[in-house]
């Protein structure tokens, strides 16, 4: 502490000693016990930054850390974006081979954001990546597909160059490996040139085949670039599931062909609309990145006013809307939940379905919503029959339109949960093979979910909204999930882990706007992906917080703007304490007070070093 208090009245107090005046000199770093700490630089030693001596001194800087084995060169050399060449020589299909080309050049757009700041240098390596995908020719995120990659990297002295070969099953797992070689390079802000691992071996899968993020851009509109910018932060961080949740009771901001009347009524206004151009876009970018798109329409509850829209021919679409107090027939204003009775209903369901599985390409895995559904709603309108009972009746009716939508029904068709799922193994049986739950509430405790795959997306530990406060509550909402909070929570332990598909961290965006989308996400949201795909019993140690805090430097070389971890990080923080310690040698010889002088215990300075290093 009272190092930190002579730090601040440092900074406030004007030197004039000479000693004092000159620039320190720059710092190097040194790789002591796998941790980097700073020195003074002297002709006797090497310059090295703090950038590249993380990279070659820690055993793992991959994020998320593979499952397999890995050997990594303690050497490296320059490089530069211009000098990477592609080598496809196998691929399944035409469509996978042209995915390859388009994901090697948005790597090498990568590198070229990484390099922005480099200097001039005249011995770059020439980098060629050869490339193998010899299963699958679809190259589609779907359930069922390969992540499993190896990354080989050796140097060709004879040639000056270094040669890449990335081996998969699908093209998925190329662009992962893809990613990985991405992050065996760094810019040298001494050298002033990227530099690359010379040498490395990596053998990587999943633990979990479904690893995502839940947007919600309902409550509030999100520029699509906002999107495609968190597609491109999902996968540094190798996530896989872009989960859309589009539409809610404020807003749909959804424009689709088959219904336009559902933005014209439904969204905040004509520029806080999704058209179909751009949700071709965001899809191309996220294929590319090796990331499906489920958009979910939330129904039947959730709905509002987009679905206020019927006539005399049709009916009534939508019942209770508006009602008061909202708190009694609704989750949150303005209410409205859509009339299980109505046919036509189900009609613009499918239609709905239809256009949503041909914008995305999402064919095997779909969502429902199907949560928070207001029984007096539905008991008021419909006296004698039990809400639960119309509940069945309405999930019946929606899979049957699904399957017309589709073809046939997805692989996996997911529901919130909520006390009317439970009945689905009672009521729906013929559907367990292909209905899924997505958990939010840790209270569902195993016997309650068995037999059925499941998503965890549990509110307590995941949930990126929590802390953030509530726009309807006056008691501030749960506490604020943190990274470690994030990292450490491993749910399947205590289920049946066979039908465990993976988890999704949450956003809603009832208090969220564009300005704050990236700090928000990142890095908590890094912190979930390396637990989804690696999942150590390891917890939130030091040496994970180390990791992390450089794959929180690529995000921000990549266009993210990611939370600090603490003041300016922990590397600031060791070389601050540094600088006073050199500082101090000075005023110990020359400061004087009361005609005492100015001592100081240099253990509680090395004290310091040790808690913050």
């Amino acid at each position: 502490m009272f190092s930190y208090l002579f730090f601040i009245f440092l900074t406030n107090f004007r030197i004039s000693h000479s000693d004092l005046s000159k620039n320190l000199p720059l710092w190097t770093w040194e790789c002591v016990n796998e941790r980097c700490a700073p020195s003074r630089p002297s002709p006797e030693k090497k310059l090295q930054s703090l950038e590249t001596c993380n990279m070659l001194c820690s055993s793992m800087h991959i994020w998320p850390q593979p499952t397999g084995p890995v050997s990594l060169s303690s050497t490296a050399v320059p490089v530069r974006a211009d000098f990477f060449q592609l080598q496809i020589l196998t691929a399944p299909s035409k469509s996978v081979r042209e995915h390859l080309q388009k994901a090697f050049e948005l790597l090498k757009s990568d590198l070229k954001k990484i390099q922005k700041n480099a200097r001039g240098f005249e011995e770059w390596r020439t980098v060629n990546i050869r490339v193998f995908v010899n299963e699958s020719s679809d190259p589609r995120m779907r359930i069922d597909t390969n992540e499993r990659y190896k990354l080989f990297v050796r140097p060709k002295f004879t040639s000056r160059s270094i040669t890449v070969d990335i081996s998969a099953q699908s093209f998925c797992g190329a662009r992962h490996g893809f990613e990985t070689l991405l992050q065996l390079i760094w810019l040298d802000p001494y050298a002033g040139c990227l530099l690359m691992l010379e040498a490395a071996d990596v053998e990587d899968a999943p633990r979990f085949k479904y690893r995502g993020l839940l947007m919600d851009t309902a409550r509030n509109y999100f520029p699509i670039g906002d999107l495609i910018r968190t597609i491109d932060g999902m996968a540094a961080s190798k996530l896989n599931t872009f989960h859309w949740h589009i539409s809610d009771s404020q807003a749909f901001p959804l424009r689709l062909v088959s219904t336009p009347q559902l933005s014209e009524l439904g969204a905040y206004s004509n520029s806080d609309i999704y058209t179909t151009k751009e949700v071709h876009s965001l899809v191309r970018r996220a294929t590319l990145r090796g990331i499906r798109v489920l958009i979910e329409v939330d129904t039947p509850a959730h709905v509002g006013y987009a679905w206020n829209w019927g006539s005399a021919d049709i009916g009534d679409l939508l019942l209770c809307i508006d009602s008061e107090p909202w708190s009694d027939f609704c989750h949150e204003p303005p209410c409205g939940q859509l009339n299980p009775r109505n046919p036509h209903v189900y009609e613009i369901l499918e239609r709905i379905y239809a256009e949503i599985i041909q914008l995305t390409g999402v064919d095997d895995l779909f969502h429902l919503g199907g949560d928070e559904v207001s029984e007096r709603c539905w008991a008021q309108h419909f006296n004698y029959t039990d809400p639960l009972d119309l509940w069945v009746e309405y999930t019946r009716s929606s899979l049957e339109r699904l399957e017309y939508a589709n073809g046939k029904l997805p692989n996996l068709t997911l529901l919130w949960t909520s006390p009317l799922s439970e009945r689905i193994k009672t009521d729906m049986r013929e559907y367990i093979r292909v209905l899924g739950l997505q958990v939010r509430n840790t209270a569902w405790v195993h016997k309650q979910i068995i037999g059925l795959r499941t998503i965890f997306s549990h509110e307590d530990n995941w949930d990126l909204n929590n802390g953030m406060g509530m726009w309807h509550e006056s008691n501030g909402g749960a506490p604020y999930n943190s990274w470690q909070r994030v990292y450490e929570h491993r749910p399947w332990v205590r289920s049946n882990a066979d039908m465990v598909e993976g988890g999704e961290a949450t956003v809603w965006s009832s208090v969220l706007s564009e300005d704050g989308l990236d700090g928000h996400l990142w890095p908590r949201t890094a912190a979930l992906a390396e637990r989804l795909w690696t999942d150590r019993a390891e917890g939130a140690t030091r040496p994970v917080h180390a990791r992390l805090d450089v794959h929180r430097s690529r995000l921000i070389a990549r266009g993210s703007k990611p939370l600090h971890f603490g003041p300016s990080g922990a590397r600031k923080i060791v070389l601050h304490v540094f600088k006073i310690r050199h500082i101090l040698h000075l005023l110990l010889k020359h400061i004087k007070f009361k005609n005492k002088t100015f001592h100081i215990n240099n253990a509680c300075l090395k004290n310091t070093f040790i808690k913050f290093c």
